[in-house]
């Protein structure tokens, strides 16, 4: 009689952890249905999406364009007695193809302006990358201002050094 009545007590407390596991196992198959479900959804409402977008008129920065200004800087200029020279190749940085093209009827005088700042350099200065930085900040500034005096605005975000040698 004893092992009856265990057998008895032991049912229960079975059919009680048999339950919990059933309604673990059922929550978790729930929650990766919905995970399931819910990545399908996103992902396939975010390719219809951006063809949407690129027909609305683009939002923020327009995409960069660069124009290379050939030929290539050369500025000597005298350093205690010896002869020096530096090389420097730019590429301008700009968001409007129209303003660019604007800009090239001026490049005779970009291409003074910049000659004569590089020429009036130090080369103990440019030797540095941070004089190197202030010559690129400076030489934007300078076209910056020409673009604003012949066209009334701004054309050029940055110039860029993509060559830059010293001797």
């Amino acid at each position: 009689m004893a092992k009856s009545e265990a057998a008895s007590v032991k049912d229960p407390a079975t059919k009680g952890k048999l339950k919990l596991i059933i309604v673990i196992v059922l929550a978790a198959l729930l929650a990766i249905g919905l995970s399931v479900g819910a990545t399908w959804y996103f992902m396939h409402s975010a390719q219809s999406k951006p063809v949407v977008a690129a027909e609305t008129a683009p939002v923020g920065k327009q995409p960069a364009i660069f124009e290379s200004m050939a030929p290539a800087f050369v500025a000597n200029y005298n350093q205690n007695g010896r002869q020096r020279y530096m090389q420097v190749s730019i590429t301008m940085l700009g968001r409007n193809q129209a303003d660019l093209d604007a800009l090239k009827v001026h490049m005779p005088v970009i291409r003074n302006n910049l000659v004569m700042l590089f020429s009036g350099q130090d080369f103990a200065t440019l030797a540095s990358p941070v004089g190197q930085e202030m010559l690129r900040q400076k030489a934007t500034a300078s076209v910056q201002e020409v673009a604003q005096k012949e066209l009334g605005k701004v054309v050029i975000e940055q110039l860029l050094f993509t060559n830059f040698v010293l001797q």
